[in-house]
């Protein structure tokens, strides 16, 4: 339940109305499994559901739902313990996630091993989302035909989606897999103002950015697959600075163990920046193409892989709203000198012809 990844809210009105089915998925699981111990790893910014939680697992536990030979059962013993997270983006990974449930830095860590094997205290452990285990609960009540039965031939089931963003009706929505993007659209109340919508962020920033010309791809494993968010854009927003603001998050994020991620998220962060202030050129947007392909071969987590996914779907798709901002198309520089005199301009109050160096001469 550490859902971190911007504009995805569903995990958190699961935990508040369907507590019960979240903890009866476990359950099913621990039958499954003979599994013995059980944690939900509840997000540093959902304390408040900490107390509502815990009198769900006594109430549970009075019910022989939890603890000891549960409902008359010889050896099914099982409970759930909730962990406060403390924040972090990684610890969504469910690598880090352990380590953090063991008391340590959330890193993720190096697999093979995984956690089915060397999980929690090195013991076996499966690790899944709120979702899944509200999911699960509900097949182990009507059966796997019930739930293939939904969705598509590839994704069976339902998937819940956080709609946010420049529609009427934003919220918690639940299609079956394989409902198409403008299906959606047309029931959150999207572009039926004065303002049409432009793109759609899939899956939070880790995602994927579609413009209108792809509304009718599909939700589903083989088309877009999503964790759930569903960020809606309309053409009063400037795509770059939704980028920017996303290669922020990135570089705040980043957990610093590798360097890649820790000096590629600044490095993109910093070349938007550069961008944004009108000092950027082509060969900025080369760069990003370049710093992509590096946190591909080399960072650690998927963290790092995905970094550059908003800045390189917005140029793709909205190219125009970069070039504009770009100081020259054609002249590439390796460092701008005049940009970065620029703050002591400031300081000595001078802006006039000799404090600024001459680019054409130089």
């Amino acid at each position: 339940a550490d859902e971190g990844e911007p504009g995805t809210f569903k995990d958190r009105v699961l935990l508040s109305a369907q507590a019960d089915l979240l903890f009866e998925g476990m359950t099913v699981c621990a039958y499954a499994i003979n599994a013995r111990q059980g944690f939900l790893y509840l997000r540093g910014e959902y304390r408040y559901l900490l107390e509502p939680l815990n009198a769900v697992l006594q109430r549970r536990r009075d019910a022989k739902l939890l603890g000891r030979n549960i409902l008359g059962e010889a050896d099914f013993d099982f409970d759930i313990e909730i962990h406060l997270g403390a924040g972090a983006y990684v610890c969504g990974e469910e690598s880090a996630l352990i380590e953090s449930l063991e008391g340590k830095r959330g890193i993720p860590r190096n697999r093979p091993p995984y956690p089915v094997t060397h999980g929690y205290l090195q013991q076996p452990t499966t690790v899944n989302n709120v979702e899944t285990f509200c999911a699960a609960a509900l097949v182990a009540l009507h059966g796997g035909d019930w739930y293939r039965a939904i969705g598509t031939t590839k994704s069976a089931g339902t998937k819940i989606l956080s709609v946010s963003g420049d529609c009427a009706r934003p919220g918690v929505y639940e299609y079956p897999f394989g409902v198409s993007v403008r299906q959606v659209l047309e029931d959150c109340g999207a572009g039926t103002g004065n303002h049409a919508t432009l793109a759609v962020q899939i899956s939070g920033p880790s995602g994927v950015c579609i413009g209108v010309d792809e509304f009718d791809r599909r939700i589903a494993f083989e088309d877009l697959a999503t964790a759930g968010a569903f960020m809606v854009f309309d053409d009063s927003r400037d795509m770059f600075e939704v980028a920017r603001n996303f290669a922020h998050f990135f570089a705040h994020e980043s957990c610093g163990f590798c360097t890649p991620c820790r000096v590629g998220t600044a490095m993109l962060k910093a070349t938007m920046d550069k961008i944004a202030s009108g000092y950027g050129t082509q060969f900025d947007l080369r760069e990003i193409e370049q710093l992509d392909h590096v946190l591909h071969q080399s960072a650690h987590c998927g963290l790092g892989h995905t970094a550059c996914n908003p800045t390189l779907d917005t140029l793709k798709r909205f190219r125009p709203t970069y070039e504009r901002r770009l100081k020259s198309l054609d002249f590439v520089p390796a460092f701008d000198l005049d940009g970065a005199l620029a703050a002591a301009r400031r300081m000595t109050g001078r802006d006039d012809a000799g404090a600024h160096l001459n680019t054409e001469e130089a």
